[in-house]
């Protein structure tokens, strides 16, 4: 071991070798847990050979310097098409039962969803928006509506919650300033509204693992010395 190797570490140097760990975490060079299991000892390491060891493994990056916490990914955009034929009003019911809205569809200016111990799943990821705001007057009594937005939609909640609750996205990509917006209003009594966040094509389960991977590399970052 060098004499370079065996001085003490500064903040500087640990934070770099953490910086592009999280580099190679992002490039899936490695999963969660392989990236903690290395995070921890980094943290821990006492001489830069503990560091080197941690990515004698890893491939080449193209840059050596990386931020602390990834960049914010550019703002996404969700085209809007004002010349597309659009209803100004639609209404849907869901009474003991449930109504579904997914796929390729055109969301109306203003949509209403009742839903009365039953369910309601509205799916934007494939909208074909015409306007760059959408209204949803929601009511929901005993009942559920899950509402699934792709990355670049901006969701507004404006309403009531009366014993019931309403859950609202952690955005993983900025919306453009332009995106367009779902406006969210309404009663929601004794029942409940999700609105999550999801790339089309991608499952809860895996919208889910990927939420909970990006939260775990960030307090990981936000830790660290």
């Amino acid at each position: 071991m060098t004499d370079s190797q065996e001085k003490a570490l500064s903040p500087e140097e640990r934070q770099a070798t953490v910086d592009r760990l999280c580099a190679h975490f992002a490039r899936d060079a490695m999963n969660t847990t392989e990236l903690e299991r290395r995070l921890d000892i980094a943290y821990a390491a006492r001489t830069r050979a503990e560091l080197v060891a941690l990515e004698r493994d890893l491939p080449a990056l193209r840059s050596e310097t990386r931020p602390a916490v990834p960049e914010p990914s550019p703002a996404a955009s969700v085209p809007v098409d004002p010349a597309r034929p659009v209803q100004e009003h639609d209404l849907i019911v869901s009474i003991w039962g449930a109504t579904e809205r997914k796929g390729s569809w055109v969301p109306p200016r203003q949509l209403t969803a009742v839903t009365v111990m039953g369910g309601t799943d509205l799916d934007f990821r494939q909208a074909a928006f015409a306007t760059e705001t959408v209204s949803v007057r929601l009511l929901a009594l005993m009942g559920g509506v899950d509402i699934v937005v792709p990355p670049g939609v901006r969701v507004e909640w404006g309403g009531i919650a009366l014993m019931g609750g309403v859950s609202m996205p952690e955005p993983g990509t900025p919306p453009a300033p332009d995106a367009p917006v779902i406006r969210l209003s309404g009663l929601v009594c004794m029942g409940g509204v999700d609105v999550v966040e999801r790339h089309p094509g991608e499952s809860a389960r895996d919208a889910r693992k990927r939420i909970r991977k990006d939260r775990k590399a960030r307090r990981r970052l936000a830790s660290g010395d």
